[in-house]
């Protein structure tokens, strides 16, 4: 006779945002970070973006709190999960992993080409 099959222990997917999960303005850029706050609309440190006022606008250009996307919390990888395993594995680096490696390769592509000097 079948045995009845396991149940499945997957997490829980939450929809909910994390307290602190940054969000960036898809107009201009800007990225509102809970830990810091809003010094221009004087919006004090550690103030989820949910908890912001309903009149609170993106203080470098202006647009109303609905044009922010959700980036998650700070030193996650940037992009969609799925994409991650694409690429030659920079997908899953932070935005500060990969400025190191773009201008650490930028210097020793400089300190190699300044090293042809010295060739007599």
């Amino acid at each position: 006779m079948n045995a009845p099959e396991p149940e499945a222990t997957t997490p829980a997917i939450t929809t909910e945002p994390a307290k602190d999960d940054r969000y960036e303005c898809r107009a201009c850029g800007y990225v509102y970070e809970p830990e810091k706050g809003d010094n221009t609309n004087e919006i004090p440190a550690g103030t989820p973006f949910r908890e912001l006022p309903p009149n609170w606008r993106c203080p470098v250009c202006g647009v109303p709190r609905n044009q922010f996307a959700n980036i998650g919390p700070p030193g996650q990888a940037s992009g969609f999960k799925e994409n991650y395993k694409y690429g030659f594995g920079v997908n899953t680096l932070t935005s500060t992993q990969k400025t190191l490696l773009i201008f650490g390769g930028l210097l020793v592509a400089f300190a190699i080409m300044m090293s042809f000097y010295g060739l007599s």
